[in-house]
C-alpha cells in the first residue's frame, strides 16, 4: 500500500487517512511490546481487547520487540497472562534478529559471545552458533542484549572480547525500556560502557534497522503491515526506513509534545491514543498555504504563531479527540519542510494541545 503523490500545489496529506479500519485495510499489525501492550508487568488498559477485535476485522497481530530479554515462548505465555492472544510463532524478538544476522555472516558452530540474556543465548543456539560467556574461548563475534541482571564482569569479558577483534553486534540501542515505576536503563545504555571501554562501534540490529522489520516481514509472511508503536526513534523511524506505515500511540515514551519538532523520518502515518485506533478510520490531515484542516479542526499561520480554529463540531465526522493535534502536526510539519518553521503557539489551545511547544522555541 502506498501513500499516492500530491499534484503542485494541491493540499497534501500530511498526516494519512482512511476511511475504513486500519485493523480492516493491513494484514499484519508488527506490534511493539513495551509501552503499547504492556508497561513492565502490567497490561496496557484496552490492549488485549483491541487486539481481539482487529483479529475479528482480519488483521493478525506479531508482536515484536526490541527486548532481547526473554525468548518467544516466554514473552507469549506472559501476553496471555495479560490477557493478550499470542502464541511463540506470534512473537519476533531482537535477539532473533541479531541471531540471524550472525549467522548469515559466521559459519556453523562458531562461537558467540553473549552479553545478554536467555533469550538471546537460545536464539544463538537456534540459529546453530554457539553461545559462550567467556573472551578466553576466543569468540568470533559479540552480541550484545538486555539483561536486567548482567554486572561488572559479563560486559568485562565483551569488552575484551572485542578489544581482542571480535565483530561486535547489539540487538538493539534503546536507551530506556518503559515499567510501571517509570523509564529505566535499556540496554542502549549498556551498550555506551562497552562502547566507552573499547572505542569500537557496534553492528545493530533491533528497530528501526532494517534487519529487524526484514526478519519480522520473513516470520510473519507480512504482505501489507503497519507498525505499531510508542516511540519515534525506534517503531516509527522503522516504518519510515522500510517505506511501511505507522500507527503512534501515546501509552508508551512518545507523548503529543514530542511530536511537532518530529523530523520527516520519525513522523508516523497515523495517531491514535491507544490500540482502539486500530478500529477506527483515521481521518486526514492535510495542510496548504499556510493553513491546514483535519476533521472539524483547521490551523493557521499569522506572524509565526499557529492557531487553532474549530469548525461546525461534528460536520465532519467523530473527533477521536486527536484531530486538533494532527491538524497542528501537518501545518507544522509542512511548515518545517518548507523552511517556515513555526515560532509560537496561540496560548488558547483545544483539548490535547495544552503540553505543545513551537519547534523553534525548543
Amino acid at each position: 500500500m502506498t501513500v499516492p503523490r500530491e499534484a503542485a500545489g494541491t493540499a497534501r496529506s500530511v498526516l494519512a487517512g482512511m476511511s475504513r479500519p486500519l485493523a480492516a485495510m493491513f494484514d499484519v499489525a508488527l506490534m511493539d511490546l513495551d509501552g503499547v501492550v504492556n508497561r513492565g508487568e502490567r497490561a496496557v488498559p484496552h490492549a488485549a481487547a483491541a487486539i481481539e477485535a482487529a483479529g475479528r476485522q482480519g488483521m493478525r497481530t506479531v508482536y515484536v520487540t526490541n527486548n532481547a530479554l526473554r525468548t518467544p515462548e516466554t514473552v507469549a505465555a506472559r501476553l496471555t497472562g495479560f490477557g493478550v492472544p499470542a502464541e511463540p510463532s506470534e512473537v519476533v524478538t531482537s535477539a532473533q534478529a541479531a541471531a540471524h544476522v550472525l549467522a548469515e555472516r559466521l559459519p556453523a558452530g562458531a562461537v558467540v559471545l553473549v552479553a545478554g540474556g536467555v533469550g538471546l543465548r537460545e536464539a544463538v543456539r537456534a540459529e546453530g552458533l554457539v553461545p559462550t560467556g567467556s573472551a578466553a574461548d576466543e569468540p568470533a563475534a559479540v552480541v550484545q542484549g538486555f539483561d536486567p541482571e548482567i554486572n561488572y564482569a559479563r560486559l568485562a569479558e565483551a569488552v575484551l572480547a572485542i578489544r581482542a577483534g571480535a565483530w561486535w553486534v547489539a540487538s538493539n540501542t534503546d536507551l530506556t525500556v518503559p515499567t510501571e515505576r517509570g523509564l529505566a536503563p535499556g540496554n542502549g545504555a549498556l551498550v555506551a560502557f562497552v562502547r566507552a571501554a573499547t572505542g569500537a562501534e557496534p553492528e545493530v540490529t533491533g528497530k528501526p534497522e532494517f534487519a529487524m522489520h526484514a526478519e519480522s516481514v520473513r516470520r510473519s509472511g507480512a504482505c501489507d503491515p503497519i507498525i505499531v508503536g510508542d516511540r519515534l526513534d525506534t517503531d516509527i523511524e522503522a516504518g519510515f526506513r522500510a517505506g511501511t506505515r505507522t500507527l503512534l500511540v501515546f501509552t508508551g515514551v512518545t507523548g503529543p509534545a514530542e511530536l511537532l519538532g518530529a523530523p520527516a523520518r520519525h513522523r508516523p502515518t497515523f495517531l491514535a491514543a491507544d490500540l482502539r485506533g486500530l478500529l477506527r478510520p483515521q481521518p486526514a490531515a492535510l495542510a496548504r498555504d499556510g493553513s491546514s484542516r483535519c476533521g472539524g479542526w483547521t490551523c493557521d499561520l499569522n506572524g509565526g504563531t499557529l492557531r487553532w480554529h474549530q469548525a461546525d463540531p461534528g460536520s465532519n465526522g467523530p473527533d477521536d479527540g486527536l484531530d486538533a493535534l494532527r491538524a497542528a502536526c501537518a501545518l507544522v510539519w509542512a511548515a518545517a519542510d518548507e523552511g517556515r518553521p513555526v515560532e509560537a503557539l496561540a496560548t488558547d489551545r483545544p483539548p490535547g494541545c495544552e503540553d505543545l511547544r513551537a519547534p523553534a522555541a525548543r
